[in-house]
């Protein structure tokens, strides 16, 4: 009997040893587990630390995806008839120098000449490029003098709710001083929309298709919502004088519209140049005109 109750405590001995020995070796699985998270941890906030250091973080979205893609969303066309389909875009390998040349012909004389500024709105410029090989602006009316000061163009409808069946972020809105919100520029200071800027509208603000302003006279609004596309650099009188045409009640009691339609006949873009675009706020008052006014 002794024989038998050393054996049987000689095997409990046995399976308690298995037992520690294996809770040890767990134990040193968890240690050597936590280390190694402990070192990813670390190197994953170096990592992390040395990218914000070198600025990865600094850059917007928008800027981020204006370089390599075009987002175009897709609108309902048979929510809102006025939309017309022409296909969208490209939507990588927006050119994102230089500018780009722009012609519009109008009934009430022209050219007017433009660049597109690459730098600051690639998509926009992107954008009208393709509209233009489709003829969309083709044989439009500007409907809207605009009481900031700027010819609204560009909607196939007239009505002002129409344009392609994609939309667009904004690109290249101005920025004003925090200390300067007065709708006056300080002394010195450009206006957001110097007279002859060329800015995208969006219905509403931030949904952008097809439409855009060309103003006729600098605009300082508190808080721009504009974003800028290019400006005019020739054909600025031909402008100046739409915009002092008389205006007439549009439907919905603001008296925006042009008492004489104006037409955009024709719109073209061409080629991509490597010359650096001008600044953004630079007035195009002093733009030489391509051509005399018509009467």
């Amino acid at each position: 009997m002794a024989s038998s109750r050393d054996r049987q405590r000689k095997l409990a001995r046995e399976k308690l040893d298995r037992q520690l020995a294996r809770r040890a070796a767990a134990a040193r699985r968890r240690r050597q587990i936590q280390a190694g998270v402990g070192v990813a941890v670390v190197l994953a906030l170096i990592v992390v630390g040395s990218a914000w250091a070198l600025g990865a973080f600094d850059r917007d979205p928008k800027q981020q995806a204006a370089q390599d893609v075009c987002l175009w969303t897709p609108q309902d066309a048979a929510a809102n008839t006025n939309l017309k389909d022409v296909g969208t875009p490209a939507t990588s390998g927006p050119p994102t120098s230089g500018t780009r040349p722009m012609t519009i012909n109008t009934n009430q004389g022209g050219p007017i000449t433009a660049e597109l500024d690459l730098a600051g709105a690639p998509c926009a410029a992107a954008s009208i490029a393709h509209l233009a090989s489709r003829s969309f602006y083709d044989n439009t009316t500007c409907h809207e003098i605009t009481t900031e000061g700027a010819l609204r163009c560009g909607d196939p409808s007239g009505t002002g709710l129409g344009g392609p069946t994609y939309s667009f972020y904004d690109e290249n809105v101005p920025t004003v001083p925090e200390a300067s919100p007065s709708a006056s520029p300080a002394p010195g200071e450009p206006p957001a929309y110097p007279k002859g800027t060329i800015a995208m509208i969006g219905n509403p603000p931030g949904n952008n298709g097809s439409q855009f302003l060309v103003f006729f006279k600098d605009f300082n609004p508190a808080k721009p919502t504009y974003p800028v596309i290019g400006r005019v650099t020739g054909g600025l009188d031909v402008i100046e004088k739409i915009g002092a045409l008389p205006t007439v009640d549009n439907g919905t009691g603001a008296k925006v519209k042009p008492k004489t339609d104006v037409l955009l006949q024709k719109l073209t873009v061409g080629e991509p140049s490597t010359a650096a675009a001008p600044a953004p706020t630079s007035p195009a008052s002093g733009a030489p005109s391509a051509s005399p006014s018509a009467g």
